[in-house]
């Protein structure tokens, strides 16, 4: 249920800002919403499961706090990495 090693170095490869970048917003706000990709579809499948419930929206709230910080901070940075993963429509 978790995101492989490999699957976490490829996004934290696409989405830092500089080499030794696995920090910034942009790469947490990408690592999250992997993780919550993968949770959905853990949910699709064992609907009972209200700790997990739990988590996905603690991720999503943490997600939408981050993303704020990015549209405040920069919009044209918003602007890209909303386009990138595809989370508005």
């Amino acid at each position: 249920m978790a995101v492989t090693k490999e699957r976490r170095s490829e996004i934290i490869a696409k989405f830092q800002k500089k080499s030794e970048d696995t920090g910034s917003p942009e790469v947490q706000i990408a690592l999250l919403t992997e993780r919550m990709k993968e949770l959905h579809s853990h949910m699709e499948s064992h609907k009972k499961d209200h700790s997990s419930r739990r988590g996905l929206l603690k991720m999503v709230s943490q997600r939408a706090s981050l993303l704020k910080y990015v549209k405040a901070k920069d919009p044209s940075r918003y602007v890209k990495i909303i386009g990138e993963l595809g989370l508005r429509k």
